[in-house]
């Protein structure tokens, strides 16, 4: 769906302006700032959020006619490659840059070629990557289901259930764990991409639909941690008036994209476009943040800024033309003989795919 192509790009572009004219600065890692842009960069953080609603559609279109064997090797085609190539660039400039700000060494390099450094005690290669994490906890969710027959089956009771625990967590226990292990706090936005995914693909029923709605309406409740995090690390959040109608504002472009999805003809261009969306999202913080204070002393903080910024999807383009795209295929050519090997059992299960109607 080119749509949810360029809906992607506007998400990383987002984040970027959020990182590069607000967080920067107010974080201490910018020797420049933007204060007149800052106002409006803020509202980019809600770019992550458009990014889970678009990865519940994406992922629950992606399981759609494919066994749990092929689906994990499709993912593991989509991210590694790409987050190897950005994370070893990022690595290598803060070596360079010996930022003190942004510290790294081997052993932290090392911990991030797991993609979950956290796990054993080193910070990641590059902020932005917590989300990466939390996306990868929600492949494996729906691999596991995949794994058990009941993904495509159950798929509404399931999110049903998803969202129920959810609610009870972040309205009422609060448990972190619970939070970890099941992702309550991005749960009605990975949710409401699923259910939209079922609309599209099933039609209209009521129990989508409603469902939805309450994912919808439990976005609101979660979208109070991050404004809690940012006041006490920033001094400053987005007010809870703001907040909602910039979620409302989120779900609804997500709504749009999907329902006119078919509007936009495939191209290459668009393929393109949406290619860039993930090495843009890996690249652009930490090396931004370097380059930028590197190039404001001599050309500006401005010119600075649109060098950078250019810089930045000039490289995304490079990995996503020369890396991404030629090894993927190889990649899934190569591994599903061999996790077939590893699961033999299951290579007789195939779920039955569907052709998805407007």
């Amino acid at each position: 769906m080119t749509s949810l192509d360029l809906l992607r790009l506007m998400a990383a572009l987002a984040v970027m302006l959020y990182h590069y004219l607000f967080r920067g600065a107010i974080a201490g890692n910018l020797d420049v700032s933007y204060p007149y842009a800052a106002p409006y960069a803020i509202y980019g953080n809600l770019g992550v959020n458009l990014f889970f609603l678009i990865s519940g559609f994406v992922i629950a279109w992606s399981a759609e006619g494919r066994t749990w064997q092929e689906f994990a090797v499709a993912r593991f085609a989509r991210l590694y490659p790409g987050f190897l190539v950005c994370m070893t660039a990022t690595f290598l400039f803060l070596v360079v840059a010996k930022d003190q700000r942004l510290p790294t060494d081997a052993a932290t390099y090392i911990a991030n070629l797991t993609m979950f450094a956290r796990i054993f005690g080193r910070q990641s290669m590059d902020g932005v990557y917590w989300s990466i994490m939390v996306e990868i906890l929600f492949y494996c969710w729906v691999a596991m289901l995949m794994l058990a027959g009941a993904f495509q089956r159950w798929k509404l009771p399931i999110v049903a259930g998803w969202l129920a625990v959810a609610a009870g967590n972040e309205l009422v226990f609060a448990n972190t764990a619970i939070r970890l292990l099941f992702i309550t706090d991005y749960a009605p936005f990975f949710a409401g991409g699923i259910l939209a995914e079922d609309l599209v693909a099933r039609g209209r029923s009521p129990a989508a639909l409603l469902l939805f709605a309450a994912a919808l309406l439990l976005s609101y409740k979660t979208m109070v941690l991050p404004q809690a995090w940012m006041q006490e690390h920033y001094g400053v959040s987005l007010s809870s008036a703001d907040l909602v109608v910039a979620n409302t504002v989120v779900f609804g472009i997500f709504v749009c994209a999907v329902s006119f999805g078919r509007i936009i003809r495939p191209s290459k261009l668009m393929v393109l476009l949406g290619g860039l969306t993930y090495p843009l999202y890996l690249l652009h913080q930490y090396i931004g943040y370097i380059s930028l204070n590197a190039l404001a002393p001599y050309v500006g903080k401005n010119v600075a800024f649109l060098v950078v910024s250019g810089g930045v999807l000039l490289a995304s383009f490079l990995v996503c033309r020369f890396i991404e795209t030629p090894v993927r295929r190889p990649i899934v050519r190569a591994l599903t003989p061999w996790v077939y090997r590893l699961a033999p059992a299951a290579q007789q299960i195939r779920p039955t795919s569907h052709t998805l109607t407007p």
